[in-house]
């Protein structure tokens, strides 16, 4: 029985009368099937159980009907690379603990993100966290994990949360033990901080520990994500045989060996276009600001500094400026030249790492990037639909199609025509279940 407290409803849902109904399913190049007009979906149990034309298909007996005429149904926005549990209001103070994530993950859900992989510095309480969503008892967004993480001896990454401390190796048999250990608490995932973080930390992780990381997981059927922003690094780590870049390359522009190495060894690719924009974009552009779509997203610190004009001419000025912006626009470049060379392209953010990559509203400020990068809006959003659940090998989710979760985004307007109507979002499902729209900024 499907419950929208505080009003049980039926077991079944009819939605019916939809402008169009986004499939989004095929290609990154948008050649899937077409949007339905006039369309119906019918939801059993939190699952998609009939899909078609209004007029060639039945509303069973009993059925909760509700009519969307005039919108735009699609799947809810999954997002590959994403971090919980990471920060405090306006600081990087991690407050991993259950009220904090359950405010998050509700957050995520009112932006129709209804899925999220969080890639390292995850305590146990992210088990619990998968437990509770996925037996209902939080109304949020599906959450994965790749349990604490592995970085360098006095090097990267230089957070850490109580509880959850990541693993640093200095040895290939820790770097084993750490894997092993990870598989043994439940990750999804394994991931790895390789590079020195423009420099900072002066260090990366030795060849010997990645390999044995990569050859570890794949002997315990775990899948390796390696944190990236040089094409130096992301071919050495192909070539070792991880599976998934958690980053763009930004230092230059892929080469035709770079294209070949993902070919050759099947790897999958996180574009995080908003990584280094989102350094900057408040402070050079206060005026977003005042968009609904942004504010929804911002608690009341956040949005008093974000705000400040002080704030925003000291983080002008800082001297990794150059970086952010030579960054993205090598990551916009590569965005492009890998989506046409019909790669494995996902979606993901890096949302909730810190307080300027709001969780929600960065993934819907990624769509807008990947249009800028010169996708269409068709191909931006199957990036963060279909393809982002195949990154992720879920087969449950990021279509509409029968035997799907009934993870879905209601807007008013058509978004594979102009994006802008997803700043329209009438409603979010999460397994048939209404998601709150207006719920208390993370």
């Amino acid at each position: 029985m499907l419950v929208d407290p505080p009003i049980a409803i039926s077991r079944v849902i009819a939605f019916s009368n939809a402008f169009k109904f986004a499939v989004l399913r095929g290609s990154t190049d948008g050649s899937g099937k077409a949007p339905i007009a006039h369309s119906r979906v019918i939801v059993t149990d939190g699952v998609i159980s009939a899909v078609g034309k209004a007029s060639e298909l039945q509303i069973p007996a009993g059925a909760k009907v509700r009519k969307l005429t005039g919108k735009t149904v699609l799947p809810g926005l999954i997002s590959d690379h994403s971090h919980v549990g990471q920060y405090d209001a306006t600081t990087s103070q991690p407050p991993y603990n259950q009220e904090s994530i359950t405010r998050q993950l509700k957050q995520y859900s009112a932006y129709g993100v209804t899925t999220i992989a969080a890639l390292g510095s995850n305590a146990p309480l992210l088990y619990e966290m998968q437990r509770q969503v996925r037996s209902g008892a939080v109304v949020g967004t599906d959450l994965f994990g790749a349990d604490r993480g592995i970085g360098v001896p006095t090097g990267a990454p230089s957070i850490n949360v109580l509880g959850a401390e990541i693993d640093r190796p200095e040895t290939p048999e820790q770097a084993r033990e750490a894997v092993r250990a990870s598989a043994k608490r439940g990750a999804n995932l394994i991931k790895l901080w390789l590079d020195d973080f423009l420099g900072a930390k002066l260090v990366k992780m030795k060849p010997e520990i990645y390999t044995a990381v990569i050859d570890e997981a794949h002997r315990n059927n775990l899948r390796v994500v390696g944190h990236i922003y040089y094409q130096k690094d992301a071919k050495a780590l192909m070539r070792a045989g991880v599976d998934i870049l958690g980053h763009g390359v930004r230092d230059s522009v892929v080469d035709d060996e770079f294209i070949q190495l993902m070919r050759q060894h099947g790897t999958w690719y996180i574009l995080t276009l908003g990584v280094d924009e989102a350094f900057f974009r408040f402070a050079e552009h206060p005026d977003v600001l005042r968009k609904p779509m942004v504010r929804k997203g911002l608690n009341e610190k956040l949005l008093a500094q974000f705000s400040d004009p002080e704030w925003a001419k000291s983080q002008l000025k800082n001297l990794n400026g150059h970086f952010w912006r030579a960054g993205l626009k090598n990551n916009l470049a590569n965005t492009k030249k890998l989506v046409d060379a019909k790669v494995n392209v996902g979606f993901g953010t890096d949302s909730g790492a810190m307080p300027l990559r709001v969780p929600g509203y960065a993934e819907h400020r990624e769509l807008e990037l990947l249009v800028q990068a010169g996708l269409s809006p068709a191909q931006a959003l199957t990036l963060a639909t279909s393809r982002a659940a195949e990154l992720l090998r879920l087969s449950d989710r990021g279509e509409i199609s029968v035997g799907r979760r009934a993870d879905l985004i209601v807007v008013d307007g058509d978004p594979t025509a102009d994006l802008d109507a997803m700043n329209k979002i009438v409603q979010v499902y999460q397994a048939g279940q209404a998601a709150e729209l207006n719920n208390k900024p993370f």
